[in-house]
């Protein structure tokens, strides 16, 4: 079958109706609906158009050392005692959706009698990546599956399902990997509070269950770096082993140029170096060599204070306009007396919106509003804008009142 989000996106670009909205689409729009080239990129990319030191040669196998450094700094912190300790490597990859494809390919290979948790609802992408490289082994030696899932959403709430997820982890085989989202949970934009953050590091620390971080939000999630950063901080804190998989799509704005970064982090340097190697040995066969522009536009970034300030300025200008689109939206429903509540749309985070919305009423809003989402029920808050976002409202109510089966 086709993708669920790239089959919407192709739906809506045929879709003939004026008025059509998409909010199925994972990545940023401005007001105006048009993807947004962030003003310190364009300009980074403007002198390196002019750079006659810089050329097309190959890049190493774990890319381009100043991008891998800078971006484990931003993730870790740069006084991180792991880091202090030489206790972390880290390897260029394809984006976020590569970081995790080459930590599955790692474990699959060295913990392949673990089984791998994720998020009952997670990003889509998590199942099939773990998947297929399941599935690989299995075509020469078949065997039951061993991905499973934990709670995390309560549909009734529509908030964290806490207890259920905590009870799932202490029973959870010991040695077990827990993907994690860092912080903007996909899709449901819930995160655990610092406190409830707290709890699950003790039990998985005391369970010996090892984390897989899936970080594709940092600054983008609140526009504060630190804050969006702070799980994983406190995970490696408490001296615990586990992988990070970092995206720049979404907090550079750079979708198309497959910049990421998997950092690990060990009990000990040589542990490290070790795994280094090991991650060098499956990335060869898999791209040989990363991709240079988007992780040099990066790395650029960060290692210019100049540069990295106008950044950060950046990530408030896209969090600040999620953050207003939420209120609104909000508003506008509570304003409507639309049936039902719907503080969970302020009290989620990031750009997505899980918003309770049945099948049959998200499949409603497309046939009869040319509003595009997907299925179940998530919504990119960045498809909305001032012009639009009355007529979605009002299309939300409709079916609410009108379509409850």
């Amino acid at each position: 079958p086709p993708d669920a989000v790239f089959n919407l996106t192709d739906r809506y670009k045929r879709e003939t109706n004026p008025n059509k909205v998409n909010l199925g689409v994972g990545a940023y729009r401005d007001e105006n609906g048009e993807p947004w080239v962030l003003p310190t990129v364009r300009d980074v990319e403007k002198d390196m158009s002019t750079n006659r030191s810089l050329n097309h040669e190959y890049l190493p196998i774990d890319g381009l050392q100043s991008f891998c450094e800078s971006a484990t700094d931003l993730m870790l912190g740069s006084e991180s005692k792991a880091k202090v300790q030489d206790r972390v490597r880290s390897i260029q990859c394809l984006s976020g959706t590569g970081s995790i494809r080459l930590a599955a390919a790692f474990l699959q290979r060295f913990h392949k009698e673990s089984t791998i948790y994720i998020s009952s609802p997670t990003w889509g992408n998590h199942s099939k990546i773990f998947e297929n490289e399941q599935n690989k082994e299995q075509e020469q030696q078949p065997s039951k599956s061993l991905i499973r899932k934990y709670p995390y959403f309560d549909p009734t709430t529509r908030g964290l399902d806490f207890e259920a997820m905590i009870s799932t982890l202490k029973e959870v085989p010991e040695r077990s990997i827990i993907v994690l989202h860092a912080c903007a949970h996909n899709p449901t934009g819930v995160d655990p509070t610092v406190e409830q953050w707290k709890e699950i590091a003790a039990v998985m620390q005391e369970r010996n269950l090892l984390p897989l971080f899936d970080a594709a939000y940092q600054g983008f999630a609140s526009g504060d770096i630190d804050k969006d950063a702070w799980s994983v901080r406190y995970f490696t804190d408490l001296g615990m082993e586990l992988l990070i998989a970092q995206s720049f799509a979404k907090n550079f704005g750079l979708y198309n140029e497959r910049a990421g970064n998997l950092i690990v982090v060990a009990k000990t340097g040589d542990e490290a170096a070790a795994v280094l190697t090991h991650l060098k040995a499956l990335a060869r066969p898999m791209w040989s060599n990363p991709p240079n522009h988007g992780a040099r536009i990066v790395a650029t970034i960060l290692n210019n204070d100049d540069h990295r300030s106008r950044w950060i300025q950046d990530l408030e200008t896209m969090a600040n306009r999620i953050r207003s689109m939420r209120e609104l939206l909000f508003e506008k429903l509570r304003s409507l007396g639309t049936p039902g509540t719907w503080n969970h749309i302020v009290n989620q985070c990031g750009m997505f919106s899980f918003t309770g919305l049945k099948e049959s009423q998200c499949d409603m809003l497309v046939k009869k509003y040319g509003i595009y989402l997907l299925s179940n029920g998530r919504i990119n808050l960045c498809g909305l804008n001032h012009d639009n976002i009355e007529y979605v409202a009002k299309a939300i109510d409709d079916v609410v009142r009108n379509h409850t089966d």
